[in-house]
């Protein structure tokens, strides 16, 4: 059997001495650097649900922001349930002036949402668009609201046949009056639903930017329980 390692075991060390000289024959051991560009082309994120280009991602580590240069945003809408959010004027997809009072008298499902023609955003309208009728039978209205231009709209409607109205929020106004609360240090727009029923009151708030499906699920749910 060999014998345990002991640190009280004593055993002569050999020494090793180099030349002075020694350090400066050893050889030169080359740098690696990515020094490739990122190509300019332009990509869909599939994750945010934001068009992004390479050429807005910094190449240097240096170049990142500091934590302390993102702002604190709070994470309470100010449209709550039992409230009565604020008036607004917008234009539709088809440049048609529409006011919130319009769809007093029924039930109305609003929901904001951060882009046209985006993964999730698409994914969330095709899905208002297939519970189309579920809605219809429940009595109510649905409308989607983002910062597209109503020209976008009308492109985004065409192309996926969606058969409800959806408003131009340019500048985000309404958005910041509403109070809907950003993603990702407020760098991405909020995906949010409300509830609205026939006399104005909010009945259900539901922000989830990652399962656009969901929205469509909690609206018809509450729906039936009006």
């Amino acid at each position: 059997m060999l014998p345990l390692c002991s640190s009280s075991t004593s055993m002569a060390k050999p020494s090793l001495t180099l030349p002075t000289n020694s350090l400066s024959t050893l050889p030169h051991l080359p740098s690696f650097q990515n020094t490739s560009p990122l190509p300019s082309t332009p990509f869909n994120s599939q994750f945010l649900g934001l068009k992004l280009s390479h050429s807005s991602i910094s190449k240097t580590p240096s170049s990142l922001p500091s934590t302390s240069s993102f702002k604190r945003v709070s994470i309470f809408a100010k449209v709550t349930k039992g409230t009565k959010p604020p008036p607004f004027t917008l234009k539709d997809q088809d440049g048609k002036t529409v006011s919130l009072d319009k769809f007093k008298g029924k039930p109305l499902v609003l929901y904001f949402y951060p882009a046209d023609e985006t993964p999730g955003c698409t994914k969330q309208a095709c899905a208002f668009r297939d519970s189309y009728e579920k809605f219809k039978k429940a009595g109510a209205q649905v409308v989607g609201i983002s910062g597209d231009d109503s020209a976008s709209h009308k492109a985004f409607a065409t192309k996926y046949r969606l058969p409800f109205t959806l408003l131009s929020d340019q500048g985000n106004k309404v958005r910041k009056e509403w109070g809907v609360p950003g993603d990702f240090f407020g760098s991405l727009p909020g995906r949010e639903t409300y509830v609205i029923d026939k006399n104005g009151v909010v009945q259900l708030v539901y922000n989830n930017q990652f399962q656009p499906e969901k929205h469509i699920d909690e609206t018809l749910k509450l729906l039936q329980s009006l």
